[in-house]
């Protein structure tokens, strides 16, 4: 498995924009799809988006489609997410995760998909 440790998250005013980036340590990153994930106070942890192995393959929430990208790196054992045109409802904790097994479910997954995660990193978008 990987240890995943997120970065970049901060206030922004709405309509801005914010890279997360991930970074894993650990064997076989290359071998695993990434996902992302957020979570506010009392709700679950809501899928945002997700990345096949080699980045061929990505699937996006309809909430942030059009407006986020994932994207990898598997050199550098990275994964990001920038977010532009950002909205106050974006605003939570963001999760990066690693899954064992195919990227299926056309890239659509739930958290129980995913076996590994970052500590969260906190995205604030102000109105």
């Amino acid at each position: 498995q990987v240890q995943l440790v997120e970065s970049g998250g901060g206030l922004v005013q709405a309509g801005g924009s914010l890279r997360l980036s991930c970074a894993a340590s650990g064997r076989n990153f290359r071998t695993y799809p990434m996902g992302w994930f957020r979570q506010t106070p009392g709700k679950e942890r809501e899928f945002v988006a997700s990345i096949s192995q080699g980045g061929g393959s990505r699937s996006y929430a309809d909430s942030v489609k059009g407006r986020f990208t994932i994207s990898r790196d598997n050199v550098k054992n990275t994964v990001a997410l920038q977010m532009n045109s950002l909205k106050p409802e974006d605003s939570a904790v963001y999760y990066c995760a690693s899954r064992v097994g195919p990227y299926s479910s056309g890239g659509y997954f739930t958290s129980a998909d995913f076996a590994s995660w970052g500590q969260g990193t906190q995205v604030t978008v102000s109105s």
